[in-house]
């Protein structure tokens, strides 16, 4: 039996690479709504922060989707066949 250990090691660094990028994108969605929550609680009608609001929901949505699209693509390469 030969193992491929370089092989092993690019697939282990990947892995790790792709988890740590999908955690960060999370965090960032996480940070995002609670930037949103921030805007909404300032005190007073300022016209910025509904429209920093919106723009946060939107950013966190877009980092949730990326996230549920990795594991998306996660599931389909283990189960593909």
């Amino acid at each position: 039996m030969h193992i491929k250990w370089n092989a092993l090691a690019q697939t282990a660094g990947v892995s790790f690479g792709i988890t740590v990028a999908v955690v960060a994108v999370f965090a960032l969605g996480i940070l995002a709504l609670s930037r949103r929550e921030a805007s909404q609680s300032a005190r007073g009608p300022e016209s910025g922060a509904a429209a920093g609001g919106r723009l946060a929901l939107v950013g966190a949505y877009t980092c949730f989707a990326v996230c549920a699209a990795a594991v998306v693509y996660g599931l389909t390469l283990i189960a593909g066949k």
